[in-house]
């Protein structure tokens, strides 16, 4: 049972950090590391020179500024397009949407300088309307004068607005468009696309780029010292410094560029910028790659068992150093993986790690105290055992030997000598009755021995107690009454823990009464049940005590005044009795007018013939 719940906290807490994997918040979280990584983690090395294969070519503030503003977007793009010519590029891609028709010469100039261009890739873009997604392509004129179209619908983190990766395929209306950026880099490596669920090559190049309900994304490994930027206003003079480059062409000014990110690195950058980084990736082969949600799972798992077993396997300061290397090795994990090109969740697995250590670690501690509580109990239970059996010990061993001295010291007649050796075989074989009721009670309570079930006469039992208590009561000039003759009921059970339970009674009420008083017992059977009572008239009880009188060690106001040493055991074993034998214990008193003590049992009434 122990082990099954030890299982059960475990699991929860697996499930909670699992859960707590998914929310917003852990989104976030991730990216954040995702960021920080990106930041402390080197790219490899594109060529010996490790000098990028994109450039961008950037209709900026001045260049804007410098050719009469947006108004005159085409005749820049015209003017950009005729200066390449001249740089021979692998590829160009523009980002800069052509859809609307605009003066009838400048785009009978741009038509031509798009069709002189080798290798040119336009964009088109994602348009929602009232009659759905669609997408908006470059006028016909300038889509046939061009190689391919890819699209420019950037992915972006709703959360923060930072840009993480893009899809390489997207669809709309029926009609799928590969990003711009991989028909630049299909182009420039002169080579097709094969696509499968999990991945797209290109040539060599395998990409991760499985296909989901978001298309195909790709994670981006953007550059620490960004692209190379020519302002489009400068151009010719650093022409041959594009000469097979992959060159983007877009606007990067403030005032008129429509879709303005954030890297990694927290730098603002455009769009153009953002396929440039994404050629790059492609450039470099550097993937980042997500785990499948059954190996994050998986690894979740892991770290959930770990801590489990350790707070199971080990106690104290090395149950602690190991959960701290659980905890340790859950938050190094992604950093390892994330240099290893895979982008493992941070935020999920370090949740189940903290939260499993920290449930462990809870159980153990808490079951721990649990079983020292139960120790320090079990050796006080059999402490006060130890001292309830020395205590009932004492009387019969008193009697013998204080019997055997007599018979030592004096010369006595045969018949006294022969009366004290029967009182010190009487008392010894009290004494061996009373170790094995002693015994008999603990493993009752214990629960390792089966109560004896037989018949007995309760008159013979209370007859035998009556004659062994009235000696004691003697000594005080007691009167002992039987009020009712019990011989005509019997009891299943254990006749000798029975007389145990009625000696008790007997004994205690001629303890803690005052001298020259009167105990009466008596018998009677009342509706099925036999009610075998002790009533005295000592100082009696309160109601306050009446609620304790049956608690292991209380000893009552009546037992403190009359100076009679006691445990407080011998009414808690008498309750334990009763009870096993199906019965239970009543007590009526008032204080200075006497107790009542009634064992209310389930009795058989012996029919005429039997008696007779």
């Amino acid at each position: 049972m122990r082990n099954f719940a030890y299982a059960a906290i475990i699991a929860a807490c697996f499930l909670a950090g699992t859960l707590a994997g998914w929310t917003s918040l852990a989104v976030r979280i991730d990216h954040y590391v995702y960021d920080l990584l990106t930041r402390l983690t080197p790219l490899p090395k594109a060529n010996p020179h490790n000098t990028p294969e994109a450039v961008v070519v950037a209709i900026d503030e001045e260049t804007l500024q410098a050719r009469g503003g947006m108004r005159r977007i085409r005749p820049i793009l015209t003017e950009t397009l005729e200066q390449l010519r001249d740089a021979n590029p692998k590829v160009v891609a523009l980002d800069t949407i052509l859809s609307d028709p605009g003066d009838p010469a400048e785009d009978g100039r741009l038509e031509a300088a798009l069709r002189a261009t080798e290798n040119l890739i336009l964009p088109c873009e994602l348009v929602a309307t009232a009659d759905g997604t669609h997408w908006e392509d470059p006028l016909d004129r300038f889509k046939n004068a061009t190689t391919a179209v890819g699209h420019v619908h950037a992915e972006q983190d709703r959360l923060d607005g930072v840009s993480r990766e893009i899809s390489l395929e997207d669809i709309a209306n029926g009609q799928r468009r590969w990003a711009l950026v991989l028909e630049a880099f299909r182009v420039s490596r002169g080579a097709g696309i094969v696509e499968s669920p999990e991945d797209l090559s290109v040539g060599s190049a395998l990409i991760p780029a499985p296909r989901s309900g978001a298309g195909r994304p790709m994670l981006l490994r953007y550059l620490p010292a960004g692209i190379p930027t020519i302002p489009a206003l400068r151009l010719r003079d650093r022409i041959s410094t594009l000469r097979g480059k992959a060159v983007f062409v877009g606007v990067t000014a403030l005032s008129a560029a429509r879709d303005r990110l954030v890297n990694p690195y927290g730098q603002n950058i455009a769009g153009v910028e953002v396929h440039a980084h994404a050629f790059e990736t492609l450039a470099r082969a550097s993937f980042l790659r997500r785990p499948s949600d059954l190996t994050a799972f998986s690894v979740a798992a892991l770290f959930a068992m770990a801590a489990g077993l350790v707070f199971a396997l080990l106690a104290g300061w090395q149950a602690y150093v190991a959960g701290l290397c659980v905890l340790v090795a859950a938050h190094i994990a992604p950093v390892v993986l994330f240099r290893q090109n895979l982008l493992f969740p941070y935020f999920g697995p370090a949740a189940v790690a903290w939260l499993s250590c920290a449930g462990a670690a809870s159980y153990q501690h808490f079951f721990a105290r649990r079983e020292l509580r139960r120790s320090e109990s079990e050796k006080s239970r059999y402490q006060q055992a130890i001292h309830w059996a020395a205590h009932e010990m004492r009387t019969p061993l008193t009697t013998i030997q204080g019997s055997s001295e007599i018979m030592t010291r004096y010369a006595l007649s045969e018949e006294k000598r022969k009366q004290l050796s029967q009182n010190i075989n009487s008392e010894s074989k009290r004494l061996a009755r009373l170790i094995q009721t002693f015994l008999d009670v603990e493993r009752l309570a214990d629960g390792q021995m089966e109560m004896k079930r037989e018949a007995f006469d309760v008159s013979a039992v209370v007859e035998t107690c009556v004659a062994r208590a009235r000696p004691l009561a003697e000594r005080k000039n007691i009167r002992i009454h039987l009020d009712s003759a019990s011989a005509e009921c019997s009891l299943t059970g254990d006749s000798e823990l029975m007389e145990y339970a009625v000696y008790n009674l007997l004994t205690n009420a001629v303890k803690y009464s005052p001298p020259d008083t009167d105990v009466h017992i008596a018998a009677e059977i009342l509706r099925g049940d036999l009610r075998l009572s002790v009533r005295d008239q000592g100082i009696g009880m309160d109601s306050k005590e009446l609620k304790r009188v049956f608690q292991k060690f209380y000893r009552t106001r009546r037992a403190e005044e009359s100076g009679e040493a006691g445990t407080g055991i011998g009414l808690s074993i008498v309750e334990q009795i009763v009870a096993h034998h199906g019965g239970r214990m009543e007590v009526t008193s008032e204080p200075g007018k006497g107790s009542c003590f009634t064992m209310v049992l389930n009795a058989h009434v012996e029919s005429p013939d039997r008696r007779g």
